[in-house]
């Protein structure tokens, strides 16, 4: 590094002269390549804004202008040029900083975000809190993806902001990509504005009469509107979606032309009113294989920079199928013997596994963009029909269709099964991504069935028994691969609301909920070599739970633990407590689960010996116990 190292704030970038500027960009991405394939992260977003972030910082009074980056896969470059370079290399690491930006962390980082299509809703509140504070000075920049646009909440935000007269600027960064391919009309269109030659000649013809607006007297003002006035039938000829809301539409421009970028932005300060700035960019600029291949670079783990390969066996738990795959797959068994089986994915066909419907049955598989609320509705409309809707969403995305949830699919108790992946902790993602909250969530909805598969054997049947069980159903399961390697055996229809006794004990007793029960084994095994019983019993079922099940629990143990990969507020240890309050059982119960506070990035076994519930932690209290007896 000659240049990046002296770099410490964006002061100290304005101090270089623009012909500088390549060589930072340069130095940037050398840097992220050389500390993302040793550590891990997202790799391909942040590579493809290079450009962009240090026009923003050279152009911009950042912190005094706000800039807030949607999602925040793409803010690496940000986060290192505004003085954690240093620390770069702990990025999503335990005590580390986070993969995200984070307002904790940084005065730069003016909005934590983590989930997409937040960035301009959040930028307008922050620009009319600057007007209605006589901050007239202060720029307010959302940098959203298109993907990212894809969200409801983005155009909520875009139809609000047309009606403020706020000094907010929106940079799309359109790059056809999320972590999938882009779909849906919005792509389309976009695809139509960045290639329509006559309308963009058109654009730059007004753009830059109207850029050259504050510094020309009324007369030449009038002119200039008698122009656009005249030109009017032909720009509605080629209409633009963003100038319909009242924005100004400026672009497309080349998002890696860094002076182009430049003196654009230095214009778009002097123009007032909201505004929209369409980049091209590719994802994953600079590295050859990350460009080719996106959708794989998007965090593709620590690999070899020089290669290009991916160093699979440290980027691997174990030798086992992933349970997403086993989803994937499953689907595929089941929809071939159920022609009424439809799959739906809010922008993760690659996370989720629906990749294999979409290629096989392409016709009864749905990517429908970043858009989870729509995503439940469209499933509760499938299943007002009398289709079955397998709605395969994050653990944590589902909390953005809640509402839909509750008034669209469990009042009117239609059959949608909700397959809910990467459940649990999840690693160094963090507090934005943690699935420890369905449990909970879900569990106060009426009608709905609520299950968690100790291993990929029981998604399956789980599976099965949601298709032919009439009812809104809940499957949740963990990010990462699971135990069994011959797991394709044939389907059963297991018994709603019933869970299984897997070790019978003597005085002490663990419930388990899902694939954390897998540790479990583990811990009663090590228990039997010095022969003593451990009680362990999967209750598979959070709702409806096993009434038959836990009275026997519970009349047999005097201590009883219950452990959930998930939170304790409102989780499985609370659904047991209330059963016991309400027989008037008097057993000695330990709840193991995620505390109330949000857990940070770090691996997921760090995050469970956080929380208390890591192995070490379970043997260390039983053994206390037995001792004391």
């Amino acid at each position: 590094m000659i240049l990046l190292k002296n770099i410490n704030s964006p002061a100290d970038l304005k101090l270089l002269n623009k012909t500088q500027l390549p060589q930072v960009c340069k130095e940037l991405r050398e840097f992220i390549i050389d500390v993302v394939s040793k550590n891990g992260g997202h790799f391909g977003a942040s590579l493809g804004v290079i450009e962009l972030t240090v026009a923003l910082h050279y152009v911009f009074e950042t912190p005094k202008d706000l800039i807030v980056w949607d999602v925040g896969h793409q803010a690496y470059g940000h986060k290192i040029l505004t003085g954690r370079r240093d620390v770069f290399h702990t990025n999503r690491k335990k005590n580390g900083i986070s993969g995200f930006p984070k307002i904790q962390e940084s005065e730069y980082d003016t909005f934590g975000v983590g989930h997409s299509s937040t960035s301009i809703g959040a930028c307008l509140g922050m620009s009319i809190a600057s007007r209605l504070q006589n901050k007239n000075d202060k720029q307010h920049i959302a940098v959203i993806g298109d993907g990212a646009l894809t969200g409801g909440q983005a155009f909520e935000a875009l139809n609000h902001a047309g009606i403020e007269n706020s000094n907010l600027i929106v940079i799309l960064n359109d790059n056809c990509m999320s972590i999938d391919p882009n779909v849906g009309a919005l792509k389309d269109y976009l695809l139509k504005i960045s290639t329509s030659k006559t309308y963009n000649k058109m654009r730059n013809e007004i753009w830059d009469l109207l850029s050259k607006l504050s510094k020309i007297g009324d007369s030449t003002k009038n002119i200039v509107k008698k122009v656009e006035n005249a030109l009017k039938g032909i720009l509605l000829k080629h209409s633009n979606y963003f100038e319909s809301l009242n924005f100004r539409y400026f672009g497309p421009i080349d998002g890696h032309n860094l002076e182009q970028l430049e003196s654009t932005l230095r214009d778009l300060k002097n123009i007032p009113g909201p505004k929209i700035l369409h980049c091209l960019t590719t994802k994953g600029k600079g590295y050859n294989l990350a460009e080719k291949n996106q959708t794989k670079w998007h965090a593709p783990g620590l690999f070899d920079k020089d290669s290009g390969k991916i160093n699979i066996s440290l980027n691997t738990q174990n030798k086992y199928t992933k349970y997403q795959d086993v989803f994937g797959l499953s689907i595929i068994e089941l929809a071939k013997k159920n022609k009424k089986i439809v799959g739906i994915t809010p922008a993760m066909p690659s996370g989720s596994s629906l990749k294999y419907m979409m290629e096989e049955m392409p016709e009864r598989a749905f990517d429908v963009g970043i858009a989870e609320q729509h995503a439940v509705t469209f499933a509760a409309g499938l299943a007002a029909q009398g289709l079955i809707p397998f709605c395969n969403i994050y653990s944590t995305f589902l909390q953005r269709g809640y509402d839909q949830l509750i008034h669209d699919v469990a009042i009117q108790n239609l059959h949608v099964i909700f397959c809910l992946d990467r459940a649990g902790l999840v690693g160094e993602d963090g507090a934005t991504h943690q699935g420890v909250f369905d449990l909970a969530y879900l569990r106060c909805i009426p009608n709905m069935i609520i299950a968690a598969p100790l291993n990929e054997l029981e998604l399956r049947n789980l599976m099965y028994t949601a298709q032919v069980t009439k009812k809104p159903f809940a499957i949740r399961y963990p990010r990462g691969k699971g135990i069994k390697e011959n797991w394709r055996a044939p389907f059963k229809e297991l018994k709603v609301g019933q869970g299984q006794i897997i070790n019978e004990g003597d005085e002490i007793a663990i419930i388990s909920i899902g694939h954390i029960g897998n540790m479990i084994i583990e811990i009663t095994d090590e228990f039997k070599s010095k022969n003593i019983n451990i009680g362990h019993y999967d209750i598979r079922f959070l709702k409806p739970l096993d009434y038959e099940l836990l009275h026997r629990i519970l009349k047999k143990y005097k201590t009883i633990f219950t452990i959930e990969d998930g939170c304790l507020n409102g989780g499985m240890g609370s659904a047991i407590m209330e059963f016991k309050s309400d027989y008037n059982y008097i057993n000695k119960t330990f709840r193991f689960g995620v505390p109330d506070k949000f857990i940070e990035h770090g691996s997921q076994e760090e995050q469970r010996k956080e929380c208390g519930f890591d192995k070490k932690s379970i043997i260390h209290c039983i053994e206390k116990l037995i001792e004391q007896k």
